[in-house]
């Protein structure tokens, strides 16, 4: 079959839900839907939850499985390891299962690499050789692609940049190390600064009226209306989370010189419009003189990235 009429099933399995979508050879997704994850119960019904969204898409054009697994796991072998988000599956050999059901090439990798695959192959960085990609939201994961190849290390566990630190006095992530940048600008890090910033306020905050004055339910997303509307304690935490980025990245840009930076995510969407201001304080916190020439680009696929990343990891081998 000729490439342009070769499908993929792109399938992006969560805690609660899995998401597939059929992908074409350009990367555009041509149908998709969603369905529940039986995250908590047996290997089988965890299986079952998965083909069941997969069979209810499913072409006869379909000539291969890319598969966005929770980590973590063994991208050579497709064996999902130990992931706290989907419980049912310890040891659980999904690769090899899942060509077994439906008699196809089935590749199986984390979101951030697979997502960063597809913004090199599709997106944002295609054209570009040295790629780093960056999904902020809840967490913070990356991906690093060289040469249209993801770089996965010699163990298959490269690429952890949400947990790279840069404060070894600061506060513990859920990985158990200190001053990760995931604990200090993902989501909920910026949510926590805003709560902690509105209790010693002495000034009204937008950020309180969109939060019907429970400083408790205030989150990242409020924090970004807020923002928006120009509300000056808003800008303020989110230059602060702007700052510590800049930082990472200036640790990621002399560690891996890329030609490109993308970003994915709701909290990297909420930051757009700070990029500009990232890429200008790059130089304060890189010896590489250039650093301020790379670009930062926001990802192309959005909420779609685990369907899309999926799909990229099955192409060009199907020509």
């Amino acid at each position: 079959m000729s490439e342009e009429k070769t499908l993929v099933m792109g399938v992006d399995i969560g805690g609660t839900k899995v998401a597939v979508g059929l992908v074409d050879a350009a990367g555009k997704i041509v149908a998709q839907g969603r369905a529940p994850m039986a995250a908590n119960g047996t290997a089988e019904e965890g299986l079952q939850a998965v083909t069941r969204a997969i069979d209810s898409h499913w072409s006869d054009q379909v000539r291969g499985i890319g598969i966005c697994a929770p980590g973590p796991l063994d991208p050579t072998t497709g064996v999902i390891l130990n992931p706290p988000n989907v419980p049912c599956w310890r040891n659980f050999p999904l690769g090899e299962t899942m060509t077994g059901k439906y008699s196809v090439p089935v590749k199986v990798d984390n979101d951030a690499n697979a997502a960063a695959l597809a913004e090199t192959r599709w997106g944002a960085a295609r054209g570009y050789c040295y790629v780093f990609y960056a999904t902020l939201g809840t967490g913070i994961g990356t991906g690093i692609v060289f040469d249209g190849r993801i770089y996965h290390g010699k163990t298959g566990s490269a690429a952890e940049g949400g947990h790279m630190s840069i404060d070894y006095r600061g506060p513990r992530c859920g990985c158990g190390k200190l001053g990760c940048i995931e604990i200090l600008a993902a989501g909920p890090a910026i949510g926590a600064r805003a709560r902690a910033k509105l209790s010693a306020a002495s000034s009204h905050s937008a950020i309180l009226d969109l939060a019907k004055s429970n400083i408790s339910s205030v989150t990242s997303e409020i924090v970004g209306q807020a923002y928006a509307a120009g509300d000056p304690l808003a800008g303020e935490i989110l230059q602060e989370t702007v700052e510590l980025l800049t930082i990472w990245l200036g640790n990621t840009v002399d560690l891996l010189d890329p030609d490109v930076i993308v970003m994915g995510g709701g909290v990297a969407a909420m930051l757009k419009p700070f990029f500009g201001e990232i890429k200008n304080r790059l130089p304060r916190w890189c010896v590489n003189p250039r650093a301020s020439e790379i670009p930062l680009l926001m990802a192309h696929y959005g909420a779609d990235a685990g369907i899309a990343g999926g799909a990229s990891l099955c192409f060009p081998d199907l020509r």
